[in-house]
């Protein structure tokens, strides 16, 4: 990358919900803009940890032993292995970093 990127004008860009798009690269790390709005589904990711960072809105990252709020301008690592569900009652905007190769539903994607 040897452009600045404009996170509110590539969210602009598009409107669906739960459809991730690249808008980076940091070395072996793809940076991800998503809408969110509802339950995603429980999945894990046993290769690596799952960073998320709330741009507008709250989104909920349901765990097996509770829930963690987030609320803009806050953010929260999911560590590897652990398995998770995102959900948000009204939409949210959300940056994800995570390696080039995570498949965004982890393990339920098989």
């Amino acid at each position: 990358m040897d452009t600045k990127v404009n996170l509110t004008d590539e969210l602009a860009r598009f409107t669906e919900q739960w459809s991730p798009h690249v808008v980076g690269r940091l070395n072996d790390y793809k940076l991800v803009v998503v809408k969110v709005q509802g339950e995603f589904v429980w999945h894990t990711h046993g290769e690596t940890d799952e960073l998320f960072v709330v741009l507008r809105g709250r989104v909920t990252i349901q765990l097996r032993d509770r829930d963690v709020e987030l609320a803009e301008g806050e953010l929260f690592v999911v560590p590897r292995g652990v398995e998770h569900c995102p959900k948000a009652e009204r939409e949210a905007h959300v940056l994800l970093i995570e390696p080039a190769n995570t498949a965004q539903k982890g393990d339920a994607a098989q």
